[in-house]
């Protein structure tokens, strides 16, 4: 049994855990609302008030929250940070999807702490989060990705060291770009198809068929043509996700099919769908379908 502490109660936070308390770990949890805490309590969960008081006695403290400015404010906060009540000898994870800069700005707090990190952003939503099969992208030392691995995989299914501290963010950003394109070309696609008058079920199950397809494409087709808009990637996430990989690019110029995807999920975000599920920018091109009819 670990004595872990978990930052940060959203919809994947949550999940997570509930995976921890399931394999037996003594959790102490944090989040901003506290009332998201209730059922983890109900399970054995001990709620701390801030997140240095989390951390204290902890052995390994995970991160899960929304942005750069939430996890600056988890670990580093002068008077509830979680840096501050660490012990020497234990490991901060952080989990959430960031950018490679503020890793690298984390990862110095933590040095001049004593304290050390492994940045570990997941791939996976919610069904993945609940069912423990999440894939977590690694970066950092190998000893300190060797102390985490036994609880990461209480909490997922793969376990992949991409390289240093910073290396996991990166890929995790990468693996993001690559489905937030093809999300934003299917909406596209839907948009032209719906007006044409053919059958999108036939159009993509017809594509499904076809090399250039792919599960993430059938499943996010699927979601379009239901109208299935609930949470689980929402585009206000996605949209920040690539606006920090076109930040590492340098400029929009650098990264154009990013940027341009990008810009799909902000039209979504200023048309209402931010806290919707991704695939509801398809709304921005074929906003007289009939979705769920």
């Amino acid at each position: 049994m670990t004595a872990i502490a978990v930052l940060g109660l959203g919809a994947m936070g949550s999940r997570m855990a509930a995976n921890l308390l399931k394999a037996g770990h003594a959790v102490t949890v944090w989040n901003r609302s506290p009332d998201a805490a209730d059922a983890l309590v109900a399970t054995g969960a001990t709620l701390a008030a801030t997140p240095r008081e989390a951390a204290q006695g902890a052995s390994i403290v995970l991160s899960m929250v929304r942005d750069d400015i939430a996890s600056n404010g988890v670990w580093l906060d002068p008077e509830h940070g979680a840096f501050g009540g660490m012990l020497s000898d234990s490991l901060a994870i952080e989990c959430s999807t960031l950018s490679p800069r503020w890793i690298k700005a984390l990862g110095e707090a933590a040095n001049e702490a004593g304290i050390r990190l492994i940045d570990a952003p997941v791939s996976g939503s919610r069904p993945q989060a609940e069912a423990a099969q999440l894939v977590f992208l690694v970066g950092g030392d190998e000893a300190d990705v060797a102390f985490a691995r036994g609880v990461l995989s209480n909490m997922g299914s793969s376990i992949q060291h991409v390289g240093p501290l910073g290396a996991g963010t990166l890929v995790k950003l990468t693996t993001n770009a690559m489905l937030g394109v093809q999300v934003t070309a299917l909406a596209e696609l839907f948009g032209i198809l719906a007006k044409s008058g053919v059958s999108l079920k036939v159009a993509f199950d017809a594509v499904g068929a076809t090399a250039v397809s792919s599960v993430a494409a059938q499943r996010s087709v699927d979601l379009m043509v239901a109208g299935t808009f609930e949470p689980q990637f929402p585009v206000a996430l996605i949209e920040k996700d690539l606006r920090y990989l076109v930040n590492v690019a340098g400029s929009p110029a650098a990264a154009p099919t990013i940027d341009a995807a990008r810009k799909v999920f902000g039209t979504g975000i200023d048309q209402g769908f931010g806290e919707q599920n991704m695939t509801s920018v398809v709304q921005v091109f074929a906003a007289d379908f009939p979705f769920g009819q």
